[in-house]
């Protein structure tokens, strides 16, 4: 596949009036696979590796350039500032509009409580995580500064411990990581969205990390569900306790966790009381879904539902009406609205400008070696000051054997360029050494003073023998990790705020459907249409309104409570109730029975029957002259399940399907043939079988290509005008019909 490509260039026509540029204009043929490596694949790696992913460090780009411009600004030890003027600040480093900024500033902030230890302390309305409609006032009446905890993130990051690049416009330098010192990337949430991968990390408890982390560092193989127990979220709630899916999680990157409102009832105003809710939604979210619920019927146990979060936090107040158990309307909601929810787990981060999905163990192994270049980064810089330092005290100790000496040098020399030579000719000393000295002020030139300085040298050299047995020994430097990593969770460490809860926990029974009941009319017509009419409704008007060649097959006086089966031409059975449809009149088409159920291709309504109990039995009539009795149970299914397969014999065409209501008197079946013969017989001859698809026994013999036509079951009266064809044993050749009319359409029910 190629495109046209259009090469234009541009031509100044006062400079050449008469000249034309070679190529100008002309098509050429391009691949577009090669216009797809040329533009969009430089935009696709831009947005996963530059924007939308975070690092092992546990940010992205934006949130580094915001961050370290308020590092630069001493945010992390002065006073509030205006958030405008952090937003402004912060274009020297990341060339988007200011609202994109501010916008990243909020999420980072206390305010917001997206965060599970935030990293901007606030002032103002920042909005809340929680809510979709609140949102945040402008940066310019806002004010920030940088929490504590930071001081976590930017420890010795003037010690070269992290690299350093050019900005966009190669006016200052920023980090490319930080070099924090405690695994940051599991401890707040961080979701983004680049192109053709996702990235969403559920954060966990500070202390638990920091627990974990410290146990890793020491044993590469210890048990991470032992010491990391779940995620931990800053909306607090419940969280489903489920190992196998926590270990998927903790083993692949991937999974997903259920998460649960937190809520209470209030018995003086008989309602539900949410506090928190499920990290993955909104307050409005979840009042949307239970007013729509309310109106399709599905929460008849609620009155009214509010949002009543204010200066106290969160809340949302729902009604419910007299009567109702607080417990099983909540289990009910948790099952309809999104105070249950899921939070899907996607591990998608950038090690060394790769996107990797990791477990947790391989993203404490990363870490754990980002750390531990970061602690040799930190212990080469300071042996190199140790060094120099202890190099130019030497340096000063030579001196302090003749400090007469080293004035009468400095002196007598004439030009102050001269100072430095004649220090290091007189003395022995390199330049360094000679210019520390030089340098010294006069009222330091005393013993006192250069004796405390040379009693540095024995304590400078024993630390830069420390330094030079930890540079070579891992074990020393995990040592420094972990006495920061206990450090770390003895200072910001809280207590858990999202609570575990158990299978244990879960209402095994489930919350029955509130469901209206009132006398209904059921009418099925042989093209698939069906009409769920009131008996008010029908007397109004009851003339049917049908397609051209269409009639009323099934016509059923039932109640709204009952559920319905619809068997079809390909030995299947629809399951569904009668309060799944609404309510029409006799002068509309109705339902499309195939299109409401979702039938297959080509699949139609063979029969409708309604029941509440599954008692009874069902005798399916074939044409082949046999009858199949099976129990109305065998349909019955504890589980919600809308389909089920092998509802009757495949063997020979489906001619009616009749329903054997359980009674003290047999019941009698009234069968017809094309070749007009017929039989009478009591439901008793007719054995019932288990299984759904049996064939059935041989009730009528038929003779040549003959078929059943019809099926009845009859009345006493209907029987006794016909008791002539009545048979005593099966099967039967049964008695011509004479001038004998068939039976109407019986209701079954």
């Amino acid at each position: 596949m190629a495109r046209k490509k259009t090469t234009n260039h541009a031509v100044q026509k006062s400079a050449m009036p008469d000249a034309y540029i070679a190529g100008a204009g002309v098509v050429e043929e391009e691949k577009i696979t090669a216009t797809l490596e040329k533009n969009y694949m430089p935009y696709a790696m831009s947005v996963i590796i530059s924007r939308a992913l975070p690092e092992i460090d546990g940010f992205k780009p934006s949130h580094r350039k915001l961050l370290y411009t308020m590092y630069k600004m001493n945010l992390l030890t002065g006073g509030l500032t205006k958030s405008a003027n952090v937003v402004g600040q912060t274009m020297r480093l990341n060339p988007h509009g200011d609202s994109a900024i501010y916008d990243t500033m909020v999420r980072l902030a206390r305010g917001n409580e997206a965060l599970l230890h935030p990293y901007v302390q606030s002032k103002g309305n920042f909005g809340k995580a929680y809510s979709r409609d609140m949102a945040c006032a402008a940066s310019r009446y806002t004010e920030v500064k940088l929490e504590p905890i930071c001081q976590e993130l930017f420890r010795d990051i003037d010690k070269d411990t992290v690299d350093f690049v050019p900005n966009y416009d190669n006016t200052m330098q920023e980090p490319t990581l930080f070099p924090a010192t405690f695994p940051t990337i599991l401890v707040n949430a961080n979701v983004g969205i680049a192109v053709s991968m996702a990235s969403s990390v559920c954060s966990f408890n500070l202390g638990e990390v920091c627990e974990t982390a410290i146990a890793f560092l020491k044993n590469p193989k210890h048990d991470i569900l032992s010491t990391l127990k779940g995620p931990d979220f800053p909306s607090g709630g419940f969280l489903y306790y489920d190992e196998t899916e926590l270990q998927k999680i903790y083993d692949t990157g991937r999974g997903s966790v259920k998460l649960r409102a937190k809520w209470s009832y209030n018995k003086a105003d008989n309602c539900l009381e949410i506090t928190e809710i499920p990290y993955s939604t909104t307050i409005e979210a979840i009042i949307d879904k239970i007013v729509e619920c309310i109106k399709q019927g599905k929460l008849r146990e609620v009155s009214y539902v509010r949002d009543e979060t204010g200066k106290d936090g969160l809340k949302i107040a729902i009604d419910l009406k007299r009567g109702m158990v607080a417990e099983k309307v909540m289990q009910k909601l948790f099952r309809l609205t999104p105070l249950q929810d899921n939070y899907s787990c996607n591990f998608n981060i950038l090690v060394g400008g790769t996107p990797k999905v990791m477990g947790i163990r391989e993203i404490l192994e990363e870490w754990s070696a980002f750390r531990m270049e970061c602690i040799r980064r930190r212990l080469h810089f300071d042996l190199q000051k140790k060094s120099e330092k202890l190099h130019t005290l030497l340096g000063l100790q030579k001196i302090l054997l003749d400090i007469d000496k080293a004035i009468r040098i400095v002196r007598e020399t004439k030009e102050e360029a001269d100072v430095v030579p004649n220090l290091m000719i007189g003395f022995g000393i390199d330049e360094a050494q000679a210019e520390y000295v030089a340098e010294i002020k006069l009222r330091h030139l005393n013993r006192e003073y250069i004796l405390k300085r040379t009693q540095e040298i024995e304590s400078l050299q024993a630390d830069i023998v420390e330094i030079q047995e930890t540079l070579v020994d891992p074990k020393k430097i995990k040592k420094v990790i972990i006495s920061e990593l206990k450090e770390t969770a003895k200072k910001y460490g809280q207590p858990r705020k999202t609570l575990f809860y158990y299978a244990s926990d879960i209402e095994e029974e489930t919350v029955e459907e509130v469901v209206p009941d009132y006398p209904i009319h059921l009418f099925l017509s042989e093209s698939g249409y069906f009409k769920k009419i009131t008996p008010a409704s029908l007397r109004m008007s009851n003339e049917q309104k049908l397609k051209e060649d269409d009639r009323i097959i099934c016509h059923l006086e039932t109640t709204n409570r009952m559920e319905l089966l619809f068997f079809t031409n390909q030995q299947q059975v629809y399951k569904t109730k009668a309060s799944e449809f609404t309510e029409t009149k006799a002068s509309v088409l109705g339902d499309y029975v195939p299109a409401k159920l979702g039938f297959s291709e080509g699949e139609m309504v063979a029969q409708m029957l309604a029941t509440s109990d599954y008692s009874g039995d069902l005798l399916f009539v074939f044409a082949n002259g046999k009858i199949a009795r099976v129990p109305l149970q065998a349909y019955f299914t504890k589980t919600n399940r809308k389909k089920l397969q092998n509802a009757y014999s495949s063997k020979a065409p489906l001619v009616q399907i009749l329903h054997l209501p359980i009674a003290e008197t047999p019941a009698n079946i009234f069968l017809r043939t094309d070749g007009n013969r017929a039989v009478l017989l009591a439901d008793t001859l007719i054995p019932q079988k288990a299984t759904r698809d049996t064939q059935g026994v041989q009730v009528i013999t038929l003779k040549g290509k003959q078929q059943v036509s019809g099926a009845w079951l009859l009345s006493e009266e209907e029987t006794e005008q016909r008791k002539k064809y009545r048979i005593r044993n099966i099967p039967a050749a049964g008695s011509l019909v004479k001038d004998l009319p068939d039976p109407g359409q019986m209701q079954l029910f």
